[in-house]
Formats: structure tokens, sequence, C-alpha cells
């Protein structure tokens, strides 16, 4: 059994310079926890595998395709690969997402 604590993984250097946590690294699967501060966001970027975000913590939006929604603590949300995607936090608390890409891509995402 392998126990991973995230506040233990070192922080992974992206285009977006928010803290991007990697968890889970396999063939299969690839998994990252995103923290955004209030004003923070991810840059549009499209994915070449499909990805899902699982609202770990607080409220903020998603950005898919020309659709933006508002999401809360437990939502699921899904994102086709070769979509345009974003996280957003307008707000003032924490919003953490974990982020599930599957397969784990070969090709890096394209930052827009």
């Amino acid at each position: 059994m392998r126990i991973i604590q995230p506040d233990k993984v070192d922080l992974k250097d992206t285009p977006h310079k928010v803290d991007v946590r990697p968890l889970y690294d396999h063939e299969n699967a690839q998994g990252m926890l995103i923290t955004l501060k209030g004003g923070e966001s991810l840059l549009p970027h499209i994915t070449p595998v499909d990805v899902f975000f699982f609202i770990h913590r607080g409220r903020g939006q998603v950005r898919v395709g020309d659709e933006v929604e508002e999401v809360f603590e437990g939502m699921l949300i899904e994102s086709p690969r070769d979509i345009i995607h974003s996280l957003i936090n307008p707000f003032d608390d924490e919003f953490q997402v974990m982020v599930v890409k599957a397969p784990r891509p070969a090709t890096p995402s394209k930052i827009l």
C-alpha cells in the first residue's frame, strides 16, 4: 500500500504558477491536486486526453469549451480531450480540485 500526503508532495512547476501537487502518475492515469487562492486561475489550455475535476474543497468556476459554471465541493466535472478548459477562483476562500487525466498524456497540454 502506498499512502500519499498532499502537503508532503513537492509543488510542480507549471506555466500556471499556482499550487499544483502531482499525487498519482502511472501509465493509465495521472492525478494532481490543485489549490487556487482567491483571484487565481489556471490558464485556459487544451489537454490531449480526457480529464475530470473533483471539487475537493470550496467553490469556484470551471470552464469547459464555451461553458463556465460555478461548482462546489463534492461535484465531479468531465472535460473531453482536445477541448479548452480552465479553473477559476473568483472568491476569497481556497478552491481545491483533484484533476485526473486518463490515460496519462504522452504530449503536453497546449496553453492558450
